[in-house]
């Protein structure tokens, strides 16, 4: 356009110049000229436009190329997007159901359990009223048995009058000798059917006497049990002062909660001055907290990370003097081959008591007892040694087992390897399995010897006067008795007599009646001996 305005401008100047007057010889070549630049820019504008209309198309083109793939893409992204979705929706429902089947068997699982325990506990309580009704009736049957014995006895007594007067008639005894006669009669015979009929209740009591004796003895280890319990399942730590306590129990009881967390035991933490307790049944896991507590007392910081560090570092060491100890027990008898793991329990034994008596010293003095009497016997030495070393590995084992700790470490070694003769010998040291050998009569002959040796178990101070003081006021209760002595811990009693009202033949059946008595009123282990002395002087003088 800007060229057109030029090109007209020019030609408005050379007609212009015409009207001046110009000579139209150079007019005429000047405008074909200037039509030739007109046309030829007129072409190159047409074809400006022409290029810039093809290249307005190829960018559309273009552009829709860019839009289409753009869609294909946000079309294939879309797709994958949500196959991904599907897939991890899929697998996460997947994992959801597999968990809630999982819940589901666990709860069936202990649904099961549970219900197995009230059938076997509703089973008890059926066993226990039904025998409970049996006991009831043969009390009333003894009763009435009883009663028909005196009315058969009142009935023998009515009759012995008719029978003696017609005895006296027809033999020509007097009526005092008939009657004797027939009394004495009479007498041997209801004494036998007494003893038949006393005897048939012994037997058929004897048979209900176990369930009685085992409701007696829960009885009484429900009364007394707390403060054995209580004994035998603390352990006591000192404190340098009572700030170790409340540093002990930390901000909020975050120590104490992380202890007893890491440790598995219960700390105890009351107004007593410069103590905590430790409780817990496991004696080797109450060991382990105790040396824990030390070693944070004696490093000053407490807080759960140090409590983590120093229970690890603890149980180490106690494993390494858990395997010390059943390593010089094995050598101290001779004997060599048992498992590592039995011999952590024959160590663990040196923190268990049973009457005051280390188990551990009580293990060995058991082995060395059961070698002896094996050599003296012809039997394996070293095998006998052997069994009564593991014979109570039992007690320190995990409370959660079922059974005596005869049966449970019988089992312990069964599953490490020891011989089946080893294995009984330990089951059967209590009477859990019938002894079927030598050496497992040797073995509970040895444990029962160590146990017996005087010195070995101690009972408390209290009760042990207690003891020593109601068996002489039992002897001292008999008429005739001057004085009595409860000597050796209470295994034997010297018993004096006065001379002028017990005779020589009554102090034998004195010594039987005390002893009676005794076993009547008293529990004790062992033996009692008692010995009943009479003695007589006779005073010469000499002139």
């Amino acid at each position: 356009m800007l060229l057109q305005t030029k090109v007209f401008m020019a030609l408005g100047k050379k007609i212009s110049f015409v009207n001046l007057g110009v000579n139209m010889e150079y007019i005429l070549p000047v405008t074909a000229g200037v039509l030739g630049i007109l046309l030829g820019s007129g072409i190159i504008f047409l074809i400006f436009l022409r290029k810039e209309k093809i290249a307005k198309e190829e960018s559309q083109l273009r552009a829709d190329d860019v839009i289409e793939k753009a869609k294909k893409n946000a079309q294939e992204i879309k797709y994958k997007a949500r196959k991904e979705a599907k897939e991890v929706t899929k697998e996460e429902m997947s994992k959801l159901e597999s968990e809630v089947n999982k819940r589901k068997q666990e709860i069936q699982s202990q649904e099961k359990i549970i219900a197995k325990k009230e059938i076997s506990l509703e089973q008890k309580i059926e066993n226990h009223e039904k025998d409970l009704s049996a006991f009831k009736e043969k009390e009333l049957e003894v009763g009435n048995l009883k009663k028909s014995v005196l009315e058969e006895i009142d009935s023998y007594k009515k009759n012995q009058q008719k029978l003696a007067d017609k005895l006296s008639e027809v033999s020509g005894m007097t009526k005092d000798e008939a009657k004797v006669h027939l009394l004495n009669t009479m007498r041997d015979e209801v004494k036998i059917d007494f003893a038949k009929e006393l005897r048939r209740l012994e037997e058929e009591t004897k048979e209900q006497a176990e369930e009685k004796s085992k409701r007696i003895i829960g009885i009484s280890i429900q009364r007394f049990a707390g403060e054995h319990v209580a004994e035998r399942t603390i352990s006591s730590v000192e404190l340098p002062s009572d700030d170790v306590k409340g540093r002990l129990i930390g901000r909020e009881g975050r120590n104490i909660r992380a202890f007893e967390q890491i440790c598995g035991v219960d700390l105890i933490i009351d107004d007593t001055p410069e103590v905590v307790v430790i409780s817990s049944f496991n004696v080797v896991r109450r060991e382990v907290a105790r040396q824990t507590i030390l070693k944070l007392i004696a490093d000053g910081r407490i807080h759960p990370a140090k409590i983590e560090e120093f229970h690890d570092k603890s149980k180490l060491e106690m494993e390494k003097q858990l395997r010390d100890l059943g390593e010089k027990a094995q050598m101290e008898i001779g004997v060599h081959g048992i498992h590592p793991e039995i011999l952590k329990l024959v160590g663990a034994l040196n923190w268990r008591t049973s009457y005051t008596q280390n188990q551990y010293k009580h293990a060995l003095e058991a082995a060395f007892i059961c070698g002896a009497m094996a050599s003296e016997m012809g039997l394996n030495v070293k095998q006998a040694r052997r069994a009564a070393l593991l014979h109570d590995i039992g007690k320190v084992l995990d409370a959660s087992a079922e059974g005596s700790h005869a049966v449970i470490g019988a089992d312990f070694a069964k599953k490490y390897g020891e011989s089946p003769d080893i294995v009984h010998a330990i089951r059967a040291h209590h009477d859990d399995e019938k002894p079927e050998s030598l050496l497992a009569h040797l073995v509970a002959a040895s444990d029962a010897l160590s146990g017996a040796r005087p010195g070995a178990r101690k009972a408390m101070m209290e009760s042990y006067v207690s003891r020593l003081s109601d068996i002489e006021e039992i002897v001292n209760s008999f008429k005739g008795v001057s004085r009595s002595y409860a000597i050796s811990g209470g295994r034997e009693v010297r018993v004096f007599v006065e001379n002028d009202q017990i005779s020589d033949e009554e102090t034998v059946m004195l010594s039987r009646d005390i002893a009676k008595k005794i076993e009547e009123e008293m529990s004790y282990p062992g033996t009692i001996k008692i010995t009943v002395t009479r003695e007589t002087k006779s005073v010469g003088i000499a002139k």
